[in-house]
């Protein structure tokens, strides 16, 4: 739009030294010379558009690059940055498993069974419903003639690191029953 103004600008200012320089085209005397003022003028308006030429062709200056930027970004809508993908968490190791042994009326052979079902630290055996330890005792190629009804709560003393509590609880079973 600011070339387009300076262009008319400068048609302007030529059609007025045109008509100053040569006068009226009918007239019978010699046109007077020009007065002084149109000269400056006539200056003034070309070195204006050969500045503009030269500032919009030639950006050197880091501030007239930054206007550039600034006026064409304010031209184009803002884009919304795409947001960051959440970092993945790390895998977690999973825990070491717990000798499950040392809960009264669990063996070897019902040890593996559990860990085979998953249960493989105190903390889970604690969890884990009497009627589901039922259910993979029930599932093993063996006869396990094994009672859970105690092994939640042994376990959860387990998980707790209360030894003493547990080792007077187990004085109290036979074989992880209650007697």
């Amino acid at each position: 739009m600011l070339r387009s103004h300076i262009v008319l600008l400068g048609q302007f200012v030529v059609g007025l030294t045109l008509m100053a320089f040569t006068g009226p085209a009918l007239a019978e005397e010699p046109a007077p010379p020009a007065p002084w003022w149109v000269w400056v003028l006539v200056v003034l308006v070309l070195l204006l558009l050969l500045l503009w030429w030269w500032l919009s062709s030639h950006p050197q200056e880091q501030g007239q690059e930054e206007l550039l930027v600034q006026a064409e970004s304010a031209e184009e809508p803002e884009e919304e940055p795409e947001p960051e993908p959440a970092p993945e968490p790390e895998p977690v190791a999973p825990p070491e498993p717990d000798d499950l042994r040392r809960i009264e009326g669990i063996g070897p052979k019902i040890s593996a069974l559990l860990q085979e079902a998953g249960i493989t630290t105190f903390a889970q055996l604690a969890a884990t419903d009497v009627g589901r330890l039922r259910e993979i005792l029930d599932a093993a190629p063996f006869r396990a003639p094994a009672d859970p009804s105690t092994w939640p709560e042994q376990a959860a003393l387990a998980a707790q690191g209360d030894w003493e509590a547990l080792a007077r609880l187990q004085d109290e079973l036979k074989g992880g029953r209650r007697v």
